[in-house]
Parts: structure tokens; C-alpha cells; sequence
């Protein structure tokens, strides 16, 4: 692996996702767990080129990472409080890690900005996630979802920046209609509806929430899913592009 400091990225700057998913009645969150000593989990991160936006870099990650392109994808937040640094968890990485990196980050000068104060800008992205297909780095032992009310902790802020990705993710979902981006193309009211209730958890009344959804005319019915079950077939809906 080149070293990072020949790789011309812009230092001291770097691209954290908060790759969302719903499945089985769960909202999920996409993450590394880094393969080192120790037990490091980390949002999918990566470095902006000196040649590309930030935009093209946090697309760039999302395809590394989840293997799919043209996906819903919004900046939320930029965290750059001075005390931010990667010094602490590059030390404890390599105390547990002596074999593999012994002093590379602590003591050369082409490491040394990674251990400086970092800023970092803060994406989230919502796919469908029977379409990811979650691909590991050299630098990751695996990457899996995890419940976003039971993910593990992570380094520096990033359990921090789920959070505030969740809490942008409530404010957006009705404002900007994101909320198909986490749903198969066909679903049913009922689907909908749960999901509704896992983002912001907490119940909502059937018949108002029926109304609310087809009063916005943004769905488009379609014919019934028959399930073969006695009970009467739901409708089937799909967003209207």
C-alpha cells in the first residue's frame, strides 16, 4: 500500500457516511469494523482528493463501501471542534498493533497529519438495502448492519454523528420525500407505515396516516398483493417519479 501521504489527498480533511437501510422492521447502519488488535469500529471514511469535490468523494466512498451508485446521498453536518483529533486512537491502535505499523503514525513526519486536528464533513445516504452488496477495504476485518439503536462504539465521534445523522434523516423525511429511498420499489401501505413509525419512533393511527401518505399524491396504486392468507389483500403502492 502506497503511504497516504503520496496518495495527494487533501490533509486534515476527510469524509465520514452514515449509510442507512431498513430491513425486517429495523433501521440499520452500514459499519467497518477495522481490521487491527482491539476492537475499532468506524463509519465508512475515506480522504477527498486534491482533484475532486467533496461530493464526488463522498460518492466515491458510498460506491467503495456499499457497491452502488446514484443513491440518495445529503450533507448534515461538519464537525470540526478544535480538540478534534486522531491522536488518541492512532496511539491505542498502535500500542495494540506494534507487529503491523510499530511507530509509522506516531513518529513520521508523512504520518503526521493524520494525528492533527481533523475536520471531517458529515454525508448520509439511504439505500435499498437488498441492493447492497458491502465490500470490504484493505483496512477492514469485516462490515456489517447494525441496529441504529444498538451499534457499537466507535472512534472519535462517529456514534455522535449517527445520531445527528438520525436526527436530520426525521427532519428531511417528510420535507424532502426521502423516505422511498429505503423501500423496495412495491410496498404496501402497512410497510410504509412501519417504517414511519421506526424512524421516529412512535406509533402512528392507521387511518390518519393512510390519509396523510395519499394526500400528498406522491404514490401511485397498483394492484393487490395476494399473500394467501383469508385476510383481505392490501394494495400495493410505488412512489411516483
Amino acid at each position: 500500500m502506497r503511504a497516504i501521504s503520496q496518495q495527494n489527498f487533501i490533509q486534515q480533511l476527510s469524509i465520514d457516511c452514515v449509510i442507512f437501510g431498513y430491513k425486517d422492521g429495523n433501521l440499520q447502519v452500514l459499519i467497518p469494523k477495522l481490521n487491527l488488535i482491539g476492537d475499532f469500529w468506524a463509519l465508512p471514511s475515506g480522504f477527498i482528493f486534491q482533484h475532486e469535490s467533496i461530493d464526488q468523494a463522498a460518492q466515491r466512498i458510498l460506491e467503495e463501501r456499499a457497491g452502488l451508485k446514484e443513491v440518495f446521498l445529503d450533507q448534515f453536518r461538519v464537525f470540526g471542534d478544535a480538540q478534534r483529533t486522531n491522536r488518541a486512537f492512532f496511539k491505542k491502535m498502535v500500542d495494540l498493533n506494534q507487529e503491523k505499523f510499530g511507530e509509522i503514525f506516531i513518529e513520521k513526519d508523512d504520518y503526521d497529519w493524520i494525528t492533527k486536528r481533523f475536520v471531517s464533513i458529515g454525508y448520509y445516504a439511504l439505500v435499498d438495502i437488498n441492493k447492497v452488496n458491502p465490500r470490504t477495504t484493505e483496512l477492514d476485518e469485516s462490515i456489517d448492519w447494525y441496529d441504529v439503536h444498538d451499534i457499537p462504539e466507535m472512534i472519535l465521534d462517529h456514534n455522535q454523528q449517527v445520531q445527528q445523522a438520525l436526527e436530520m434523516l426525521r427532519i428531511n423525511f417528510d420535507h424532502k420525500l426521502i423516505w422511498f429511498n429505503l423501500l423496495p420499489e412495491k410496498f404496501t401501505m402497512k410497510e410504509l407505515q412501519k417504517l414511519y413509525e421506526v424512524v421516529f419512533d412512535k406509533p402512528f393511527r392507521r387511518n390518519n396516516f393512510q390519509k396523510k401518505m395519499l394526500d400528498l399524491d406522491v404514490l401511485e396504486r397498483l394492484e393487490k398483493k395476494f399473500t394467501g392468507a383469508a385476510n383481505k389483500a392490501p394494495f400495493l403502492y410505488r412512489f411516483k417519479k
